[in-house]
């Protein structure tokens, strides 16, 4: 059977992503020191223009107009779900990533062969390692100049390619230096997509997965390995090409993912009036972006109608809808309120399980926070 995808992509050979790159006009970073680091210097000259998907947790680089006030949300009777709060999920160390160390504004991780430095705003604490052990890192982001691509990553041992080979509990994927400073995975996502998986390895029939903003497609594969049919959805096409990247990179070609260029919940809305039902639906919105066709996306504006129309096309018998959130200004408890609200009069039982995804450092006690995250659960926590 042949899963494409409804957008056009220009092939999905690994060798092609460069010629599918095209210089992102919508953000250009201002240059600026990173003083008392131990990853200074500057990029070299002359590189090529890398493969760029669309930021994933990208900020608007002009004001945005000021969107239209939402219309007051009318209040939903009938039972409201029982709530667990705070809920701490933890991701620690394996042999494909781990924290190594962070403080003083970055973290040091290892991403298979690699140690790579970046920034974490959150790390407000001081290092732990000796400046000796971040020295050894293989990349480092700098994002101090306005080149694209590998241009804001500096090599300082040997120089790297734009791609390299990474695995999730046994799933092959693309690595990839990008110039918005992610590398194409988020793993303090581990803990949800492992539940995930052996919920879809437990069920008595095949699962329907809707996967909402799903960048370069890792919980999509996990989701297709276990057993679901898979639906994968984000605005960007480069991101959906490198997601089909990793589908082939992880021998899953044969496996049934429909992936759809589109805005998510243009697209949502479209499969409630169809009468299209999912089981699982994972959400993972950035706290601003834009559409293919300009859409704008705003998570405190856009938010609660795509929460209301998610649970519209969820199935008979659903399994779990995850929310996780990024870079916003507000705590887990706003959104455990607002799923308990999507969800007051469901008429199905189930659980709002909500709090934050942290990483356990490899060495020591000490945990980074990256996210927060809230969920429902079928029948309750198990």
């Amino acid at each position: 059977m042949d899963f494409t995808a409804d957008c056009a992509i220009d092939g999905r050979n690994t060798s092609k992503a460069r010629s599918l790159a095209q210089t992102d006009p919508r953000k250009k970073t201002q240059k600026k020191s990173r003083t008392g680091s131990p990853s200074g210097g500057k990029p070299v000259d002359g590189r090529a223009k890398a493969f760029r998907p669309r930021p994933k947790h990208a900020q608007p680089t002009e004001k945005a107009a000021k969107p239209e006030q939402r219309a007051p949300r009318a209040p939903r009777s009938g039972a409201v779900p029982a709530g667990e709060a705070p809920v701490i999920l933890e991701t620690a160390a394996d042999g494909d990533y781990a924290l190594l160390d962070c403080g003083d504004g970055e973290k040091l991780e290892r991403y298979g062969p690699y140690r790579i430095i970046r920034p974490e705003a959150q790390a407000i604490w001081a290092k732990k390692l000796p400046a000796a052990e971040w020295a050894k890192a293989d990349a480092v982001f700098t994002g101090d100049t306005d080149e694209e691509g590998l241009g804001r990553w500096r090599f300082p041992g040997k120089q790297l390619g734009e791609t390299w080979r990474m695995a999730f509990d046994g799933t092959a994927y693309f690595g990839r230096f990008t110039s918005f400073r992610h590398i194409g995975v988020f793993p303090e996502q581990a803990v949800h997509w492992r539940d995930m998986a052996a919920r879809i390895e437990n069920a008595d029939r095949q699962l329907k997965v809707l996967n909402l903003f799903g960048y370069t497609g890792v919980a999509s594969l996990v989701a297709a390995k276990a057993g679901a049919h898979v639906t994968h959805v984000d605005a960007s096409k480069k991101a959906i090409t490198w997601a089909r990247e990793n589908q082939d990179l992880a021998g899953l070609a044969d496996r049934p993912i429909r992936w759809i260029c589109e805005d998510a919940l243009k697209f949502v809305q479209r499969e409630a009036r169809r009468g299209n039902a999912y089981d699982i639906i994972l959400l993972d919105p950035p706290a601003y972006g834009r559409g293919p066709a300009g859409e704008v996306w705003q998570l405190f504006e856009n938010l609660p109608e795509m929460l209301d129309a998610c649970r519209d096309i969820l199935s008979e018998d659903p399994v779990m809808m995850t929310l996780t959130a990024y870079a916003i200004r507000a705590s887990f408890f706003a959104m455990h309120e607002m799923m308990r609200d999507v969800f007051t009069g469901y008429g199905k039982a189930g659980l709002i399980q909500s709090g934050e995804l942290i990483i356990r450092e490899e060495a020591g006690d000490r945990a980074l926070s990256t996210s927060l995250y809230s969920r429902w659960i079928a029948g309750g926590a198990q």
